[in-house]
Order: structure tokens, then sequence, then C-alpha cells
């Protein structure tokens, strides 16, 4: 057995529907104003900002905040050493969670909004959650006493190889 060798691998991307309107409709209505007043001359708004603000603004909130959200993702790995979780960009490199540190696991059914507030990395009144988007995952009971749900689009496959790296630690 190779402790580095991966039972399970997901990688999850924000990909809603909803969420990509959120994210085009600033970005349409940032790019219509710094069209109508940097192409067009037409001052953009009762109280329009400098050329140089709406060219900024046109940037951070046309490219940047978008592009930011879009390369958000939640990968997960079992391995035989332990379970991997990054949520990029937040986390830069793997946070490894050892199998002698976890009390228990099993899978559950959630509410992003009802139980966590949201999607992402969030806090809720059932602990700490990564999540991107569906209902299922896994929850994780600390042996220091906190939890930790990890969201799954596979939370039954996620559960059998985290049962046989379980079994081998």
């Amino acid at each position: 057995m190779v402790e580095n060798t991966t039972l399970f691998s997901e990688t999850q991307k924000f990909r809603q529907y909803w969420l990509i309107m959120i994210l085009l409709t600033p970005s349409a209505i940032t790019f219509y104003g710094a069209y109508q007043q940097l192409i067009l001359g037409i001052p953009f708004g009762d109280n329009p900002g400098s050329d140089s603000m709406v060219a900024l603004f046109a940037v951070v909130f046309g490219f940047f905040f978008p592009a930011l959200i879009l390369s958000m993702n939640l990968k997960t790995e079992v391995r035989y050493d332990g379970l991997y979780v990054r949520f990029f960009p937040f986390h830069l490199s793997f946070k490894r969670f050892e199998f002698d540190e976890i009390a228990s696991y099993r899978i559950v059914t959630y509410n992003a909004l009802r139980d966590y507030g949201g999607w992402g990395i969030r806090y809720g009144r059932k602990g700490k959650a990564y999540n991107v988007s569906g209902n299922g995952g896994i929850m994780l009971e600390f042996k220091n006493g906190k939890n930790l749900m990890i969201g799954s689009h596979d939370p039954h496959e996620f559960l059998d190889a985290m049962n046989k790296a379980a079994r081998t630690a």
C-alpha cells in the first residue's frame, strides 16, 4: 500500500445557473457603463465617477470578481494517510486530516442556507462546512469535539473510500 494512493477524488466548482446570472448582471452593467462613458463619452449615471474610476470598476467587477468566483473549487481526496481538502483560492495547499484525529464520520443530507448560511467555507450551528452545491456530504466529528461537513456529489463513494482508508490507518 502506498500512503499517497488516492482512493477518492472529487473537484466541485460553482456552476449554478443562478450564480452565473448574479455574476453576469453586475458585469454587464459595469461594461455598459464603461462603454457609455469611456467610448461614447456620455457620463454614466446621475453622479458619474471619473473615467479612471469607471475603468477600475470595469476591470474589478467585470473581470477579476467573476474570474475569482469561477475559479473557486473544492477538491477532496481520500488517501491512505488521511483526508485532504482544498478550497481554492482560500487554501493554496491541501489541508490534511489524519484518521486518528477523526472520532467518527457519516453521510449527511444538509440544507446549505438553513444549516450553514450558504455555500463556501461556512460556519453554522452544526459546525464548519466546505460546500459548493448539492445537499449531500460527509460529516466529520473530530476527537477534539469539532465538526466539519464536506459537501460531495457522491457521498457514498466518499464514505466507501473513507472506510477503506480508515481500516488501514
